[in-house]
């Protein structure tokens, strides 16, 4: 019988820059202060996000200046470029792999627009195959690290034996903007830090852990929950203030849903592996999944440490976790524009 895929490996990667939460709000007091009317009302999020750094491809001076797409997709380009080689390096290197052993690359990405994409982009200089198969896929955000790996297992599945590299890069910082004077706005800027997460997946060796099933649940008329507006000067963040009671009152019956389909049980769940969007979204995360407070501990550190960094975040949550020893059952989960939730259960190799 074949194996069930595996994670074989997962390593993450951020870039240089170290944004120090105090000082990005006292630079946001500066820029939107006398601007917005409402600034005393929204200022408290610097303080109330969880976060107490973040990283940046760009220094902080950079984002004191009005950018427009050239600028923004020029950084993206270089800097996600730079993340995915060094995640996806240091991923297929813990494996024991070369890059020419890579069958297939996912690429998850919504925070730049690249064509050719990022995988196409350092092909050359890290050696992989001509004949590789590449699956660039946009517009997952949040949900995307948990989608992603879903999508790597789904394509190891189908070819056993082969080698899956899943990398999920985002430059969230690269959408602030200083020309929006709206709570989403600064919300935004209190919250997106940068990074990349890669993983080695295939049924070839039992690996970190098995990916026993995946599933999504899709909420129709929730389209303004989150998402990009495509505008003149980048993206423009749609976020929706109602998201952490959403997760609270939703999640749970969607997460029934999905695993009652995949003929997963969750009363055998001995760890819940979750994207910590914030701080109000862990504690409706703690409330929803009935766990005791403090519960996600894991996922709050990342977030105090790395802000959120969208797609990639939950894989770093994954990887402090592995490197002790990870529970037996672990349900993996994240929520992203649509608004959907993503789920994968993995089971650590014996």
């Amino acid at each position: 019988m074949t194996r069930l895929p595996s994670i074989l490996s997962i390593a993450t990667a951020v870039p240089e820059h170290v944004l120090e939460q105090g000082d990005i709000a006292r630079r946001a007091g500066r820029m939107f202060g006398e601007r917005l009317a409402v600034w005393d009302r929204v200022a408290n999020v610097f303080h109330t996000s969880g976060i107490k750094t973040r990283r940046a491809v760009r220094p902080a001076d950079w984002y004191e200046t009005p950018r427009g797409w050239p600028e923004r997709t020029a950084a993206y380009l270089e800097g996600a470029c730079d993340l995915f080689r060094k995640a996806a390096g240091e991923a297929l290197t813990r494996a024991g792999l070369a890059p020419g052993d890579v069958d297939s690359i996912v690429t998850v990405s919504s925070t730049g627009i690249a064509t050719p994409s990022l995988e196409a982009r350092v092909a050359a200089d890290m050696g992989f195959r001509p004949g590789v198969r590449r699956v660039p896929v946009f517009g997952l955000g949040c949900g995307g690290g948990v989608a992603g790996l879903a999508l790597a297992s789904r394509l190891a599945r189908a070819e056993p034996g082969s080698i899956v590299l899943f990398v999920a890069v985002e430059l969230c910082s690269l959408s602030f903007r200083l020309d929006t004077l709206s709570k989403a706005n600064i919300v935004a800027t209190a919250l997106f830090g940068d990074g990349a997460a890669a993983c080695i997946v295939s049924t070839a060796a039992p690996g970190l852990a098995a990916i026993e099933a995946a599933g999504d649940h899709n909420w129709p008329g929730t389209l303004g929950i989150m998402g990009w507006d495509v505008e003149p000067q980048g993206f423009g963040v749609i976020f929706d203030r109602a998201i952490p009671p959403f997760v609270a009152s939703e999640l749970g019956g969607a997460l029934d849903a999905i695993c009652a389909r995949e003929g997963v049980d969750r009363s055998r769940i001995d760890r819940y592996i979750c994207h910590p969007g914030g701080a109000k979204v862990v504690e409706a995360l703690e409330a929803c999944l009935r766990l005791p407070d403090g519960a996600l501990d894991v996922e709050r550190a990342i977030l105090a440490e790395y802000g959120n960094m969208s797609a990639p975040t939950v894989l770093f949550v994954l990887e402090r976790l592995a490197q002790g020893q990870l529970p037996e059952a672990m349900l993996m989960t994240a929520m992203g524009p649509g608004f959907t939730a993503s789920c994968v259960a993995l089971r650590r190799s014996s």
